[in-house]
């Protein structure tokens, strides 16, 4: 099997069968035990994290062997991992469980990340969420589409959206002149909010839901798929200094916003705060 829609369609359903059997009967079911940290207190990875990541490895492995898999937890345990991005020609990234923490506290707001990349560049992205059974798409070059488990499929715009300077930053990962620097400008926004969950975060980005996203960390199975399907609905992606975005990047902080101007809107109020 190639990068065609049947290898897109075939993910997709091994993406909601292993949430169906991994994730969501241990949703607010979870023993302490099944729950562990990783770089901080906060920092959760669960057993329904771990399973998930296995059996979509398998399941890529079995769709398409030509392709390499660079999950999260893999990465976490193996770093180097991450370079398989830049130099296999076809990679698909997991994020098995987009929003553990939430998940693991019991929140609903949680979801399955799938980015595909070819040469280094983001293909295909998914956006999928386990407790509706519903999800975002996206081609490179074929628009943003949402669909649910009935069948039922519409293009997305980002651009139908109010218009509104509401966005997600993710003021826990900023420093604290940062914070400060950003809350000294609150006025200047109608919102801001974090979810703690890209998945769902770039999910109202893409259906201009809300004007942006900013991302801190850049680490690719949190972005890759969510900055192709925000740029597919007609939105933009780009590093607050200017640089087109690309998965294979590990610094700097990623802006996704509903529409060109929202981007400039946005970057006009976001870099003298970051200081950028």
């Amino acid at each position: 099997m190639k990068l065609t829609p049947a290898f897109y369609e075939a993910l997709i359903n091994e993406v909601r069968q292993i949430a169906r059997e991994e994730i969501m009967p241990r949703f607010r079911n979870l023993e302490t035990t099944q729950i562990d940290s990783k770089t901080a207190p906060d920092d959760l990875v669960t057993i329904a994290d771990k399973r998930s990541e296995e059996r979509l490895t398998e399941a890529v492995g079995r769709l398409l062997p030509s392709a390499a898999v660079v999950g999260e937890e893999a990465v976490s345990d193996d770093p180097s991992r991450l370079s398989l991005i830049d130099r296999e020609d076809i990679c698909v990234i997991v994020d098995p469980v987009d929003g553990t923490w939430n998940y693991a506290n019991g929140l609903a707001t949680f979801g399955v990340i799938i980015a595909v990349t070819y040469k280094g560049e983001t293909v295909f992205g998914l956006l999928y969420d386990p407790v509706l059974d519903d999800w975002i798409c996206a081609e490179k070059g074929a628009g943003s589409r949402f669909q649910t488990a009935a069948g039922h499929t519409r293009k997305i715009s980002s651009l139908e959206g109010p218009g509104l300077l509401t966005g997600m930053v993710p003021l826990y990962l900023l420093s604290p002149d940062q914070r400060l620097a950003v809350g000294a400008r609150l006025s200047e926004f109608n919102r801001l909010n974090s979810l703690r969950c890209s998945c769902h975060e770039y999910r109202l980005v893409s259906q201009g839901r809300i004007g942006f996203c900013l991302a801190a960390n850049l680490k690719p199975w949190d972005h890759a798929a969510g900055a192709l399907i925000v740029e597919e609905a007609g939105g933009a992606a780009q590093l607050i200094t200017g640089e087109r975005y690309r998965p294979t990047m590990s610094e700097g902080m990623l802006l996704t916003a509903a529409s060109p101007q929202m981007m400039e809107d946005a970057l006009s109020r976001l870099r003298p705060a970051l200081q950028v």
